[in-house]
């Protein structure tokens, strides 16, 4: 190799010339690409606050953080004063008064949530589709348990927009308000098939859990937490698995739900009741009583007054039980006056607790808006209660048929059936209702096992009039002989004369066709 090779190649300089020009070619290929793919909202790398994801959480019918939907709440109103004319804010503004509705059960949000609404309607009517307002107007009747309108509001969707998936949820709702479950069942399947997500699995839960299959409800909800995205939306998910496991009779599967949702997103009060209920059913009452007075600071709710009356009524604790069942009345009024519909938990309680007959005139009143499962289910013990159990078998029969497969539903039935005198299907049911929950509630889980006790097993045997008194023997059947079939007159042939000889005639030769 040659000197001249091993010399060090000269370094490569740039004159204000060349610089010039490489910044001019930079600039050119810069802004080419921007005018190609202009710079886009979603080009953002900061994360979304927290009215952002609330407002997604809310366009996507999934639940929302507390803080999440106070700042959404705070924003839209700031915003809907300086601009009151944006019908789509007003249609965010109500629907995010029905997400903080449903976190704090206080009825008081619905009737600003309904004036929202309907501001939005004012702006852009439905017959221009303002699909976000009539979801929101769906949604809001749902919750208040008014499920006709709740029906109409989302068949108006599904009319102008068949393929807007935000109008089946609400359709889901309504027809299992209803008790219409073919219905309910076909909307759950259109919703899975547009969009499915959360919303969509924690439908399709609700309706196989409605049809009595239990394991499908409960694959759906795990589908659902696999889409759970936010700590609020896997807390809620974790609630209703909770609320599964606890119909199944699995007290600690659901205690270990519940505290799991209770961890994830403290704020979430429906876990806390469920929790109490758990509780109660493995025996620690005191840790119950503690949880559900804590779960009504939280969400003043009035089925949780009626659980934690009952509870300590088990508990030998009759005076203490007064003051929540004082204010499951107060908690009802206060919802009525918003316009929430309390009539079923109302009714359930004046059948147990109080004027039965006073019972039968509200749930009647209540079946006639509304034929669910559970209205059926309470009206017949109404009626039980009453001393109609003719009546209230048909009643028990509805509830029970349609396939939801409720310990308490089959404890009604049995007792029921127990009053008329058949004890054969009294003691199937309440055995079934044992087998279903053994521990599904404080007061009547008790009353079931001392009816079933009073009942008794049948007797060995099998059923009466089984077994012949006598030893068998077998019949002596008549003899039939068979009758020999003449010949038809026409088919008969004329007889040959005998042979000479007195042999035998010879037999005819086969004739020919």
């Amino acid at each position: 190799m040659d000197e001249e090779s091993q010399q060090p190649a000269p370094p490569v300089t740039f004159t204000g010339r060349k610089t010039l020009v490489a910044a001019a070619v930079a600039v050119t290929l810069i802004a080419g690409a921007l005018l190609i793919r202009p710079a886009r909202t979603g080009d953002d790398a900061r994360p979304p606050g927290p009215s952002e994801r609330a407002a997604a959480a809310v366009g996507m019918g999934a639940p929302a953080a507390a803080v999440d939907v106070s700042a959404l709440v705070a924003d839209r109103e700031k915003w809907v004063a300086g601009h009151a004319d944006d019908d789509g804010s007003w249609a965010v503004l109500g629907s995010a008064y029905l997400e903080q509705a449903r976190r704090t059960a206080d009825p008081a949000w619905y009737p600003k949530a309904e004036k929202a609404l309907k501001r939005s309607l004012e702006l852009r009517p439905a017959e221009k589709g303002n699909f976000d307002a009539m979801t929101g107007m769906g949604t809001l009747a749902n919750a208040r348990r008014d499920y006709g309108t709740g029906r109409k509001w989302g068949e108006l969707v599904r009319a102008q927009a068949p393929r807007r998936w935000t109008a089946y949820p609400v359709l889901v709702d309504a027809y299992t308000g209803l008790g219409d479950y073919k219905a309910a069942e076909k909307a759950m399947e259109r919703v899975v098939d547009l969009r499915p997500g959360l919303a969509a699995f924690i439908r399709a839960s609700q309706v196989y859990r409605d049809r009595g299959w239990r394991e499908d409800a409960a694959m759906a909800m795990e589908h659902a937490a696999g889409a759970a995205k936010a700590p609020a939306e896997k807390a809620y998910v974790l609630f209703r698995l909770g609320e599964l496991a606890w119909e199944r009779g699995e007290s600690g599967e659901a205690l270990r739900h519940y505290e799991g949702a209770l961890r994830t997103d403290p704020a979430q009060a429906e876990a806390l009741g469920g929790r109490a209920r758990a509780l109660a059913a493995l025996g620690r009452g005191g840790e119950a009583v503690r949880d559900y007075r804590l779960a009504l600071g939280r969400t003043p709710v009035p089925r949780l007054a009626l659980e934690l009356g009952e509870l300590l009524e088990s508990l030998g604790r009759p005076q203490e039980a007064k003051v929540p069942y004082a204010a499951l009345a107060s908690l009802a009024a206060r919802s009525s006056t918003n316009g929430v519909n309390e009539e079923l938990v109302l009714g359930l309680y004046e059948a147990d607790h109080g004027d039965p007959g006073a019972a039968v005139r509200r749930l009647s009143a209540e079946w006639a808006r509304h034929k669910s499962a559970p209205v059926a289910d309470a009206l017949g013990w109404a009626l039980h209660a009453s001393g109609d159990d003719t009546a209230a078998l048909e009643y028990a029969k509805k509830a029970t048929d349609l396939g939801l497969r409720l310990a308490e539903f089959s404890y009604h039935r049995g007792m029921i059936e127990r009053g008329l005198g058949e004890e054969a299907a009294a003691r199937r049911h309440l055995e079934e209702a044992m087998r279903t929950n053994p521990s599904f509630s404080p007061l009547r889980s008790r009353a079931a096992k001392e009816a079933l006790a009073a009942i008794g097993q049948p007797p060995s045997g099998g059923p009466e009039n089984m077994q012949p008194t006598t030893p068998w023997e077998a019949p002596e059947l008549p003899v039939v002989r068979a009758k020999p079939t003449a010949k038809p007159a026409a088919a008969r042939k004329p007889e040959r004369a005998p042979a000479q000889g007195g042999g035998p005639a010879p037999a005819p030769s086969p004739s020919k066709r």
